[in-house]
């Protein structure tokens, strides 16, 4: 059991009057990358806690604004060797993708632009594999493998031929390797960058060394062969994990970048950040809404689709609330509007995916840990290799081809983007569907439910009366169904109580004509009375014919029935003959059933919570199938119903309005928010869903498990990996087997992990979910 207060453990440490920034930090081109941004940052001054995210190229800082400021922390990351934004706004998101203008333009590397940062890495690759290919010709691995015996040109020695050709691969190739290996130096921490940088440096300067010494066996073709594979599975990686964040990329495309505002009586266009709160819009059919808005004149169907998942389109009206970049299906609008720039529910939901993609969850941390040990490990292993096959009388040669095979194979890059990797694409796969996840600890909570509370008005049922059962037979009446129906709502039209709104609106869905009617009597607390068509109708409880002394009779049994079924029976009687009852009732929504299904499906238990009466509860429970019903509960001991369901041991999550079932939305392990609409910052929530729509509550427990299923492989594989993959690099198995792996193929396979992990996480897109 965890309280409200504990939402936010995957944050840095927080302190009284401390301030947080998330940092765009680009340029960070390996995943252990994030070791340096975070070492340097925590050892400033005032700054109270780091964490980086490498998939989401931002640093979460925790500081204290009396001794630092974000300009120093950004002059500190840019130091680095890293391009930096960001504000200083407390729990304000700064997006990476954002130029200072506040279009979105995805910033790499010294301010690069993404695509052009992954272009870089594919022409490195490009310049790196070009002159590979003759060096390996020209080696002796194009004789002994290829059957070549070139001559070199000109008459130069073979190995000086390489030391030219690798020189373009060394001095700009590779260079990103020892410039990085500088950067975490200088931070005084290990990363990727140093095991490669070491690898190719080493294989490099040992060849060189023979070269100038008057020659001998060298490994130009293993230095330069290593370094293409390397940017070759770093390109790939590098688009796979760009796929990751797609959804905020989404997102931020579907605001339009100009709005038709009425000035003046004429529509003029302007960008939509100069529109103001109070400004008129002109929507034409087919055009995106701008920003938040109540709709003034017109009427038409909005597509809400890409901003609360809601299939089909939403009829508006005057007075009507739309969302701005949602779409005018039709009709043309005019639209006043009420919320701007980072107030639209837009901006909320993006700072919301934003804001739980950097969070980390806990299994990442043992992640990033275990990833700073692994490059300790990886160069104590590469100069054990060196040491003892020098013992066992090997050449230098035979040893340090060994050695570098053991620094490139334990590259714990897959190891760095098993878990964020697969956050991003949770958390973005959510969004498209209308379900927002607030961190990643609530990914991982929402895979881990046992027990479902659902509160019934308003989540399970509509939360409005209709009319859903109409009784008719007396002996003494011959009025049929429709006709009691048109008289009762005749009636019920000059009332204004729930129950009689409720018998007008289906009398007009099955279009009975309600006349006009004489003489009417509004009788409080009991119901109604008044002429129509020459009859006088009475339609309320049975305290109203006991007042007119009129006999129930036959309808006694009807309304009885209708009352044990937790349904308000309405009697309606015609010229002092009870004709017939009506029954009226919270309706469940179309979707609760399946819902509920789809939580048993999920191995949950489903309990529904209520203040309603126990034959209200359980005629809804019957009808969905819901295992345990808790009735007649105030609303201020739902949290303590939910507690006791935590005392059993199990996880429990709340759903609810995220108002009156705040306490306990607060007090269950995962709270649900449902029906948020534009309002997505509802703080007691950890999961906010956009619509009223319980289907997507099993959406979110799939997704949890989903992600944590992609969590649990990618660790599992890169930890599996570099298991297997060290004693092979080292030589254990080559006395035995003759098993044995140059530094070329290590790096192809170093590489080809941390594609598989991007890969992998990615895959998560393709989860079977309910249709909400």
């Amino acid at each position: 059991m965890r309280s409200h207060g504990e939402h936010t453990e995957q944050r840095p440490r927080t302190a009284p009057g401390a301030s947080t920034v998330v940092l765009g930090v680009s340029g960070v081109q390996w995943a252990s990358e994030q070791n340096v941004v975070t070492a340097v940052l925590g050892r400033r001054p005032g700054v109270l806690g780091v964490e980086a995210n490498p998939v989401a190229q931002t640093a979460t800082v925790v500081f204290d604004p009396e001794r630092t400021s974000v300009a120093e922390l950004r002059d500190w990351v840019t130091d680095c060797g890293y391009h930096c934004a960001g504000q200083s706004v407390p729990h304000h998101v700064c997006d990476p993708m954002a130029e200072p203008g506040g279009q979105p333009s995805a910033v790499g590397h010294a301010g690069m632009p993404m695509a052009a940062m992954v272009a870089d890495m594919r022409n490195r690759f490009l310049v790196a594999a070009l002159f590979s290919v003759p060096i390996v010709l020209w080696s002796p691995i194009g004789s002994e493998v290829f059957g070549l015996h070139l001559p070199t040109p000109f008459g130069v020695r073979q190995d000086v031929w390489a030391l030219l050709l690798s020189l373009p691969v060394v001095g700009y190739s590779s260079w990103i390797f020892f410039a990085g290996a500088a950067r975490a130096l200088r931070a005084r921490t290990l990363d990727m960058m140093v095991l490669v940088a070491v690898a190719v440096g080493a294989g490099w300067l040992y060849s060189l060394a023979i070269t100038l010494s008057g020659g001998g066996e060298v490994f130009y073709e293993a230095a330069t062969v290593l370094a293409a594979f390397v940017l070759l599975g770093h390109w790939f990686e590098m688009r796979a994990r760009g796929g990751a964040n797609d959804a905020i990329r989404t997102l931020l495309d579907l605001a339009p970048p100009r709005a038709l505002v009425i000035r003046d009586g004429e529509p003029a266009e302007v960008a939509t950040a100069e529109v103001v709160v109070g400004d008129l819009l002109l929507v034409r059919p087919g055009a995106k809404i701008a920003v938040d808005g109540v709709v003034e004149d017109g009427e038409s169907e909005v597509d809400e689709s890409m901003v609360t998942g809601e299939s089909l389109p939403v009829h508006k009206t005057r007075g009507s609330a739309v969302i701005g970049a949602t779409i005018n299906v039709n009709g043309t609008l005019r639209v006043r509007a009420t919320k701007v720039g980072s107030d639209t529910a837009l901006a909320q939901i993006v700072q919301l995916v934003q804001e739980a993609q950097n969070s980390k969850a806990p299994g990442q941390r043992l992640a990033d840990r275990a990833a700073f040990w692994l490059v300790l490990v990886a160069l104590a292993g590469g100069t054990a290799t060196l040491a003892v096959w020098l013992a066992t009388g090997s050449t230098f040669a035979t040893a340090i081809l060994f050695a570098i095979t053991v620094v490139v194979i334990t590259c714990p890059d897959a190891l760095g983007l098993a878990t964020p990797t697969a956050v991003m694409v949770g958390t973005g796969l959510g969004a498209r569907r209308g379900v927002l996840f607030k961190n990643a600890i609530a990914l991982e909570t929402a895979a881990r439910i046992e027990v479902v509370v659902v509160d019934k008005t308003g989540t399970l049922t509509k939360g409005e009366p209709e009319v859903t059962a109409v009784v008719t037979g007396s002996a003494d009446s011959s009025v049929g169904e429709d006709e009691l129906l048109r008289l009762a709502a005749a009636v019920e039209r000059e009332s204004e109580h729930p129950l009689a709104k409720a018998i007008v609106h289906h009398a007009e869905g099955r279009g009975l004509d309600a006349p006009r009617t004489q003489r009417f009597e509004n009788v409080p607390g009991h119901g109604a009375i008044a002429e129509v068509d020459g009859h006088r109708v009475v339609v309320g409880n049975q305290r109203l014919l006991d007042r007119e002394g009129i006999d129930a009779g036959a309808m006694t049994a009807g309304r009885e029935q209708l009352a044990g079924g937790g349904q308000t029976a309405i009697m309606v009687a015609v010229d002092g003959v009870a004709a017939g009852v009506i029954g009226v009732a919270d309706a469940v929504r179309d979707t609760s059933a399946a819902a509920v299904a789809g939580l048993h499906e999920l191995g949950a238990e489903v309990v529904m919570l209520t203040g309603d009466n126990r034959a209200t509860a359980h005629r809804i429970a019957r009808q969905l199938g819901i295992d345990t019903v808790l009735a007649e509960v105030l609303p201020k001991d739902k949290a303590a119903q939910v507690a006791a369901l935590q005392r059993d041991g199990r996880r429990v999550a709340m759903v609810g309005d995220g108002v009156n079932d705040a306490p306990a939305l607060a007090q269950a392990d995962l709270g649900i928010a449902i029906g948020a609409g534009t309002d997505v910052a509802i703080e007691t929530a950890d999961v906010v869903l956009m619509r009223s729509d319980p289907l997507g509550v099993p959406a979110a427990l799939r997704i949890g498990r989903g992600t944590l299923r992609k969590m649990r492989q990618n660790l599992a594989w890169a930890i599996g990996y570099n298991a297997l993959a060290l004693p092979i690099a080292a030589g254990v198995f080559e006395p035995a087997f003759g098993l044995v792996l140059r530094p070329e193929i290590a790096a192809l396979s170093m590489s080809g992990s941390s594609v598989i992990v991007a890969l992998n996480a990615l895959a998560l897109n393709r989860l079977r979910l309910p249709v909400v």
